[in-house]
């Protein structure tokens, strides 16, 4: 006799020790002001950026006499932070109908979850991703509780006196532009380009942010239009250097989806937390008396400039 197996479902074969894990893009932003100098630690609630300026005016010398002319001034921008926590409870239990049953461990007691090292570096991965939109985009009055708990940089340099705006004809012919297109995307960066004030624009850390995809559609552009001259930072994802310039245009996520672009120092850029990294920083316990799997992280995050004037923007009309 025959087995009868009409009844089964084919098998399919799921590898339960392999459970692999979506890319997620890192807080480029955060890195690039570390790497800058500009991380102001143990900030509880809010730090002021402390800016001296100062002028020198020359007067005629070879005469003796003090004519005191000039002045030093000080002035300060705060860095307000937000704090912000993600905290999961998973239930091991929930996995027993599963194809993960095969990683749980025998027994009914389970105090630590399967694949705890792939769940921490996605978890850890996932709150990075989600920093660095909310480094640029982050709006205190958002409904988005992922961009709410402090103003990025986009709202911040919006409201500051001083940004060249360089969506005009000054910089870029037939502007102000409405959209952004591959037949002007050049322009715009080279709009863009001429924009940078001239005190800063020979400066060595002075870059071009925008987002991955308006990246994108700039590097075809330049493809497309045979203009081979730029270089491509092959140690770098997402960077490569303005065409007749020295100066890098930068893709990052916190970007995406704006259309926005901007030029500044990255010495111009601060970042306030408490603790160093501690969004990097989490732990996973068993809480016995929910005879559940838990997962927490706190940490506090704030942004802000201190040069407002230095700084060049392009947003659509």
């Amino acid at each position: 006799m025959s087995f009868n197996v009409s009844a089964l479902s084919n098998y399919t074969k799921e590898n339960e020790a392999l459970l692999v894990t979506s890319s997620v893009l890192g807080a480029k932003t955060a890195a690039l002001i570390q790497s800058a100098g500009n991380v102001m630690v143990g900030v509880k609630s809010a730090e002021t950026i402390n800016i001296m300026d100062t002028d020198a005016v020359f007067q005629a010398g070879g005469t003796c006499g003090w004519n005191a002319s000039g002045a030093t001034t000080f002035s300060q921008r705060a860095v307000t932070i937000g704090k912000i926590k993600v905290q999961e409870s998973l239930c091991p239990k929930a996995l027993e109908a599963k194809y993960l049953q095969k990683a749980l461990p025998t027994g009914s007691k389970y105090d630590s979850i399967p694949f705890e090292e792939e769940y921490s570096k996605k978890k850890a991965a996932t709150i990075a991703a989600q920093l660095e939109t909310s480094l640029w985009q982050g709006d205190t009055d958002s409904v988005n509780v992922n961009l709410n708990k402090f103003d990025g940089f986009v709202k911040l340099i919006g409201a500051a006196a001083g940004v060249v705006a360089a969506n005009g004809s000054t910089y870029i012919s037939g502007a102000p532009l409405s959209t952004i297109t591959a037949a002007n995307v050049v322009s715009i960066f080279d709009g863009v380009y001429k924009a940078i004030p001239s005190k800063v624009v020979a400066a060595d850390d002075v870059a071009i942010f925008c987002g991955d995809d308006l990246f994108r559609t700039y590097t075809i552009a330049l493809k497309n239009t045979n203009m081979f001259n730029y270089a491509v930072d092959t140690k770098a994802n997402g960077e490569f250097v303005l065409p007749g310039t020295t100066i890098k245009v930068i893709a990052l996520q916190g970007l995406n989806g704006t259309n926005k672009v901007y030029a500044m120092r990255t010495s111009n850029m601060f970042l306030g937390t408490d603790l160093l990294n501690e969004q990097e920083k989490f732990e996973i316990f068993f809480a016995k008396e929910a005879d559940e799997v838990r997962f927490a992280c706190e940490f506090k995050m704030g942004v802000n400039v201190a040069f407002p004037d230095e700084i060049v923007k392009f947003i659509l009309a």
